[in-house]
């Protein structure tokens, strides 16, 4: 098989596409032969990830429903098809903490633009995708959307739970449809995301770091390939899944030495 050629012909949405897990994804799926629409709040990284794999870029907000509506309405237009979305974009805000200091504006703006917008970017998708009669659906869920941490980050653990029930839902829901819905899990992923967050308390890092059997952060890479296996055919029989990509971390009992 030619791997250079395995996502020919598609179209993909990728959400937070500028940089992280999203922009290494895009390079993935380009090299694979994908035609790539970004999907991001900032212009200026925006356009240069969508000129770097000959693509389109379309800013959004993805917590506006009308704003994502056009990010899956104009992939359609430009190149007539939305075959694979990546919902990726995510953040994770120092104010989302323990649950006894978060409070409630916090906790809200990470639902909106963890949860609600995968709400809203699944439908948007969907609304191409069962008129095709085929599509992949890739949602960024998390390893804590599976279990428990006690460095929480309360409101982000809780959207990325949602985002694994609603994608194994959607999964079942649309299956006979021709249309493959799965939530990627990954650990800690070396991305501008993660180094600010722990650069901010590096007790916090190294008491993660310690529980993850492989000795280190994943790279956006590792990700981008797992990605792309569930946007490809070579994963046609998997749907509905919990594809955790996390270095052993949820498996594990004791850490080896």
């Amino acid at each position: 098989m030619d791997l250079t050629q395995r996502l020919a012909g598609k179209v993909a949405v990728i959400t937070g596409g500028a940089s992280g897990i999203g922009l290494a994804t895009a390079r993935r799926m380009a090299a694979e032969g994908a035609k790539i629409v970004i999907g991001d709040m900032d212009p200026t990284s925006g356009q240069r990830a969508a000129d770097e794999v000959g693509g389109s870029f379309v800013q959004v907000n993805v917590a506006d429903e009308d704003q994502v509506n056009n990010l899956f309405d104009t992939a359609f237009k430009i190149y007539g098809s939305v075959d694979i979305a990546f919902n990726n974009a995510g953040i994770s805000p120092p104010d989302d903490d323990s649950i006894e200091t978060t409070e409630l504006p916090a906790w809200q703006k990470v639902q909106d633009v963890n949860l609600k917008s995968v709400y809203l970017c699944c439908r948007a998708a969907l609304k191409h995708m069962t008129k095709q009669g085929s599509g992949s659906i890739i949602n960024t869920a998390s390893f804590v959307a599976v279990m428990g941490s006690a460095t929480s980050q309360i409101s982000y653990t809780a959207s990325k739970g949602g985002v694994l029930a609603m994608s194994r839902e959607l999964g079942v829901q649309f299956a006979r449809q021709g249309i493959r819905v799965n939530a990627l899990c990954p650990g800690p992923v070396n991305t501008p995301l993660l180094q600010e967050l722990f650069a901010k308390d590096p007790e916090r890092a190294a008491r993660r770091l310690i529980h993850i059997p492989m000795g280190r952060f994943a790279n956006p890479e590792e990700l981008a390939a797992a990605v792309a296996f569930l946007a490809s055919d070579d994963s046609s029989f998997i749907t509905g899944s919990t594809f955790l990509v996390d270095g052993g971390i949820s498996g594990h009992y004791v850490t080896p030495m």
